[in-house]
C-alpha cells in the first residue's frame, strides 16, 4: 500500500474518533471512567491470578474492594465535605469583603507612609479615599467570573445529573466486564493489526503503556497522598474548610501546578482572614504546603511517577484544557491517555522522518554520516513530548 493511502487511512480514523467522542460525549463518561479503572486495576488482577485465583475470582475481589472503599468514602467524607462546602459558599461574601477591607487598609498605610512619596516620584500614585479598594474589587470579580465560566463549561457539557447518576451506577458494572475480559480485548485488537506492521505497532503500544502507566498510576498515588496530607494538615492547624481545601487540591494535583497553587492561594486567603491580625495561622498553612511540596518533588514523584514518562507538563495542561473544553468531564478523563499516545506517535514519526530519504536526501559524501547520526538518535532515550 502506498504511503499516501496509509497516511490518509490513519488521518480518517483519527477524525472519526474525534467525531465519535464529540457526538457521544454526553454518554461516554461512565465508559471512559470504566476503561481507566480497568486499565489501572488490570495489573492487580494479573497478580491475583498468579497467586492462584481465576480471572473471575480476581475481578470479583477487586470489584468488592472498590465498592467497599467507595462506600466508606461516601459515608465518612462526603457529609463532612458537603458541610464545609455549604459553609464556604455561605461565608464567601464575608471573606471577599474582609479581603477587600484588608487590601484597602494596607494600601492606605502604604500610601500615607514612605510608599506614597516613592510612588509619586515614579508617577504611580494610587487614588485616595475609598477608591483604593476598586482595583482589588475588580480583580476578585474578574477571578470569580473566570472560575464560574470554566465550571459552567465543564458541568453543562456533561449533562450534569444524568452523567453523575450514570457514573455512580454504570461505571462499576462496565468496569467489571472490562476487567474480566481485558486480556481477551487486547488479544483481539492485536489480532487485527496487519502482520507487516505488527511488531512496530506492538513496540508503540509498549511505549504508550509505559507512558500511561507511569503517569496514571504514579500520579494517582501522588494525588491521594497530597489530598490526605493537605486535608489533615490544614485541619490539624485549625484552618477553616481545611479538609475541603486539602482534598480538592490533592485531586487537582493531577494537573501539574494547578492543585498546589490552589491549596497555596486558598489556604493563605482563609488563614489571613481567619487569623488577622495574627500571622501564626498563615505561617502554619504555608508550612504544611511547603512540606507537601518537598515530599512530592523529592520523594513521591521521582519514586512513583519517574522521569521517563514522556509527558511534558505544558503538553499535559494543554491536553486537559483542550479536551475538557471540547468534551467536558469526559474529555478530562481521556485527555491523559490520548496525550500519552500522541506523544509516543509523534516521537516515532520524528524517528522515521530522520531515517527517511526526505531527511537524508543529500550528496553521497554527506549521506552516510547523516544516516549514522539519525540511526544513533533512535537509540537515545526519548525526551518529553
Amino acid at each position: 500500500m502506498r504511503i499516501e493511502w496509509q497516511i490518509g487511512f490513519w488521518v480518517a480514523a483519527f477524525a472519526l474518533l474525534i467525531l465519535f467522542l464529540w457526538m457521544f460525549s454526553g454518554v461516554l463518561l461512565p465508559f471512559a471512567a470504566a476503561f481507566c479503572l480497568g486499565y489501572l486495576l488490570d495489573p492487580v488482577a494479573d497478580r491475583l491470578e498468579r497467586l492462584g485465583l481465576n480471572r473471575l475470582g480476581a475481578t470479583l475481589i477487586i470489584l468488592a474492594a472498590f465498592v467497599l472503599i467507595l462506600a466508606l468514602i461516601i459515608i465518612l467524607l462526603v457529609p463532612i465535605l458537603g458541610h464545609q462546602l455549604a459553609a464556604l459558599i455561605q461565608s464567601f461574601p464575608d471573606y471577599v469583603k474582609k479581603i477587600q477591607d484588608l487590601l484597602a487598609q494596607q494600601s492606605s498605610y502604604f500610601t500615607q507612609g514612605y510608599g506614597g512619596a516613592l510612588l509619586e516620584k515614579l508617577g504611580l500614585s494610587l487614588p485616595s479615599g475609598g477608591d483604593s479598594r476598586a482595583p482589588s474589587s475588580d480583580l476578585v470579580s474578574q477571578a470569580a467570573t473566570w472560575a464560574a465560566t470554566f465550571l459552567n463549561s465543564v458541568w453543562s457539557r456533561t449533562t450534569a445529573l444524568v452523567s453523575l447518576l450514570s457514573l455512580i451506577i454504570v461505571t462499576p458494572v462496565v468496569a467489571f466486564y472490562m476487567l474480566l475480559d481485558w486480556d481477551k480485548m487486547i488479544a483481539t485488537i492485536d489480532g487485527l493489526v496487519p502482520l507487516r506492521h505488527r511488531e512496530v505497532v506492538r513496540g508503540l503500544a509498549r511505549e504508550v503503556d509505559a507512558a500511561m502507566a507511569g503517569f496514571l498510576r504514579g500520579q494517582s498515588l501522588v494525588c491521594l497522598f497530597l489530598g490526605l496530607w493537605y486535608g489533615l494538615g490544614l485541619s490539624v492547624i485549625g484552618l477553616n474548610f481545611g479538609l475541603l481545601i486539602g482534598i480538592t487540591g490533592g485531586l487537582l494535583s493531577f494537573i501539574p501546578y494547578v492543585g498546589s497553587l490552589t491549596v497555596l492561594v486558598v489556604s493563605c486567603i482563609v488563614a489571613i482572614v481567619q487569623g488577622w491580625p495574627n500571622w501564626h495561622l498563615l505561617a502554619f498553612a504555608v508550612g504544611v504546603f511547603l512540606v507537601g511540596q518537598f515530599l512530592e518533588g523529592n520523594i513521591l514523584s521521582p519514586k512513583l511517577v519517574g522521569q521517563s514518562v514522556g509527558l511534558h507538563p505544558v503538553w499535559l495542561i494543554f491536553a486537559l484544557l483542550a479536551f475538557g473544553s471540547l468534551f467536558g468531564f469526559t474529555g478530562l478523563i481521556v485527555a491523559v491517555p490520548l496525550a500519552a499516545a500522541t506523544g509516543v506517535i509523534l516521537r516515532f514519526a520524528v524517528r522515521r522522518y530522520r531515517l527517511s530519504t526526505l531527511y537524508t536526501n543529500l550528496p553521497t559524501a554527506e549521506k552516510g554520516s547523516i544516516l549514522i547520526e539519525a540511526v544513533a538518535s533512535t537509540h537515545e532515550p526519548h525526551g518529553d513530548s
